[in-house]
C-alpha cells in the first residue's frame, strides 16, 4: 500500500488489530457421560481456530501477534422463553497486510467483531485502490453467501 507523506509517497505495510470471538453451546454427552461445557466448547474452538491461524498462511497476511489472554465470557441468547446462555472465547489478532483486500476473508467471518488501525495514521485510497477493494468485498460476500447455503441446505 502507499502511504503519502508530505509530498512522497513511500510503500509500506498497514498494520491492524482485529478481535474475533468464537462460540461455544454445551454439548450433551451420550447417557450420563460425555458433555462439555459451554466455556470448554468455545476454549477448544479458539485453541483450534488459533492454530489454523499459526499453520494455514493467509495470501498477503503476517500475523505478528496472537493474544489469548481475554477471558471466557457468556451471554443470553435468543428472544422470549427460548433464551440459552452462550461462551465465547476472543482472540486478539495484531495483523501486518499488504493491502486492505487481504483483510476481508477475517471482517467477513460471523466472529469478526472489532478492528483498530495502528499504522499508518492516514490512508489515501487510488481510485482503482478502492474499485478493487469493492470488487473483492463483493466476491467475499458472493462466496460467504453460497457456503452459508450450502451448510445449512443439507
Amino acid at each position: 500500500m502507499k502511504i503519502r507523506i508530505g509530498n512522497e509517497f513511500l510503500t509500506e505495510h498497514v498494520r491492524v488489530r482485529i478481535r474475533v470471538d468464537y462460540r461455544g453451546e454445551s454439548k450433551t454427552g451420550r447417557f450420563f457421560f460425555g458433555g462439555k461445557s459451554k466455556e470448554l466448547m468455545a476454549e477448544t474452538m479458539r485453541e483450534q481456530q488459533v492454530a489454523l491461524l499459526r499453520n494455514v498462511p493467509l495470501q498477503g497476511i503476517i500475523i505478528e501477534d496472537v493474544d489469548l489472554s481475554l477471558d471466557i465470557y457468556a451471554v443470553n441468547e435468543g428472544e422470549g422463553r427460548r433464551t440459552h446462555e452462550v461462551a465465547y472465547a476472543p482472540i486478539i489478532l495484531t495483523l501486518r497486510i499488504e493491502n486492505l483486500d487481504d483483510l476481508l476473508p477475517l471482517l467477513i467471518k460471523p466472529e469478526f467483531r472489532k478492528i483498530e488501525f495502528l499504522s499508518p495514521e492516514t490512508v489515501s485510497l487510488h481510485r482503482l485502490d478502492m474499485e478493487r477493494l469493492l470488487f473483492r468485498l463483493s466476491q467475499a460476500f458472493q462466496q460467504e453467501i453460497k457456503s452459508m447455503e450450502h451448510k445449512y441446505s443439507r
